[in-house]
């Protein structure tokens, strides 16, 4: 750590130092630096603990919620990439009720080829307040067999919520981040052509009635059960609002006491939002991927003594037809008969000693030395966790 130079002064001036108070050459130190070294040097050495963190990444409100939405819809426009109608009919009804709203008339029992027009579900999310002539994004997604849907303009399409009322349309021109080419057998593509966005590509036509706190009361959900972290979440907000204002429910759950007019309520939750709460440690996890082999630990995992052998066994099966001809003449005939060799490999596997790590790094430390690989490290860790090596919670996902 580097500190500016610090100027002497003479005994007795402003600056000067107090009594018993000097450097080892001597010299005397003013009492304001000496105070901000101070200051840096356990400022540094508190780095490491926990840091509080704004109640609003810590907490949702209940009721305050965001509502999904989706639609069905057709793209047109597309340069011969959309579906193919004899293997999707539902592309072909769509556009003939489309057109028949429009005024069309089909003649009955024809057989339309058309590669322009592709199928596609339409989703999107109603944020919270939103009112009539809001916009949103939406996504929208083949659901035939069209080759891409680049360049292509999505019809107008209605978004449902899950009471199957209409909250918004949908319409626009897409935006497709992949692409792709094929010819002659050859195909090379660049990213996912079969999904696009459309920015402000719907309009709200319908808002969600607005939360109302039953009593005057609201609740205040943690984003993770921790009765640590209720409880400093209630003495944030009575230190802050006053005595009564909170109380915690259970583990998840902290119930407050908000304002009934609907001014004051917005900015007494603003209030709530931006207070400070440190919270409690997180219980000790490692996460298992078992599909990418992926493991993940927090800082509180540790681990006591214990010893591991681990070692790899693979088995080799070569088949190898072999022919067996007859004499000539001899009326025989020729036989196949399939002749397996079987090799059977076990890797070196010697007991290593793990040593206990009261923190991350001495675990991955620990861990690192036994050479294995992620997905021996699996196995590893389950049994250490069985042993009672491993002072986490193991959670496969």
């Amino acid at each position: 750590m580097f500190l500016p130079p610090m100027p002497f002064h003479k005994p007795g001036s402003l600056l000067g130092t107090p009594p018993g108070l000097s450097t080892r050459w001597g010299r005397a130190v003013s009492l304001p630096r000496l105070l901000l070294a101070l200051a840096l040097v356990f400022g540094l050495a508190g780095a490491g603990t926990a840091h509080a963190e704004r109640l609003k990444n810590l907490v949702t409100f209940q009721g305050v919620r965001d509502n999904p939405l989706i639609g069905y819809g057709l793209v047109v426009g597309l340069d011969n990439t959309g579906d193919q109608t004899m293997q999707t009919p539902f592309t072909t009804q769509s556009i003939t009720n489309m057109l028949s709203q429009l005024g069309v008339t089909l003649p009955a029992g024809k057989n339309m080829q058309l590669k322009n027009v592709a199928a596609v579900m339409v989703t999107a999310t109603l944020p919270p307040y939103a009112q009539p002539g809001s916009q949103l994004d939406v996504v929208v997604s083949s659901m035939g067999n069209a080759k891409s849907l680049r360049g292509g303009t999505l019809l107008m399409t209605p978004l449902k919520g899950a009471d199957g009322q209409v909250y918004a349309i949908a319409q626009g021109n897409m935006l497709v981040g992949g692409a792709g080419a094929a010819a002659n057998g050859s195909k090379v593509q660049i990213n996912q052509l079969a999904v696009g966005r459309i920015a402000n590509g719907a309009v709200v036509e319908r808002a969600v009635a607005a939360f109302q706190p039953e009593g005057g009361y609201m609740n205040l959900e943690l984003k993770d059960t921790d009765f640590g972290t209720a409880e400093r979440v209630v003495d944030a907000i009575n230190r802050n609002l006053g005595p009564g204002t909170a109380a915690a429910m259970d583990g998840r759950v902290v119930q407050v006491r908000a304002p009934q007019a609907p001014t004051a309520r917005v900015g007494f939750l603003a209030r709530i939002e931006n207070l400070d709460v440190t919270p409690a440690k997180a219980a000790a996890k490692v996460i298992l991927n078992a599909r990418t082999g992926s493991i993940v630990m927090n800082q509180a995992v540790t681990v006591e003594d214990c010893a591991v052998a681990h070692g790899n066994l693979s088995v080799v099966i070569n088949t190898q037809p072999v022919i067996s001809q007859p004499a000539p003449f001899s009326n025989g005939q020729t036989v196949v008969a399939p002749v397996s060799q079987i090799d059977l490999k076990q890797g070196g596997g010697s007991l290593q000693i793990v040593k206990a790590g009261a923190s991350l790094a001495a675990v991955v430390k620990g861990l690192n030395a036994l050479g294995a690989t992620p997905a021996d490290l699996q196995t590893i860790l389950e049994a250490m966790r069985a042993a009672g090596a491993l002072r986490a919670e193991l959670e496969i996902i």
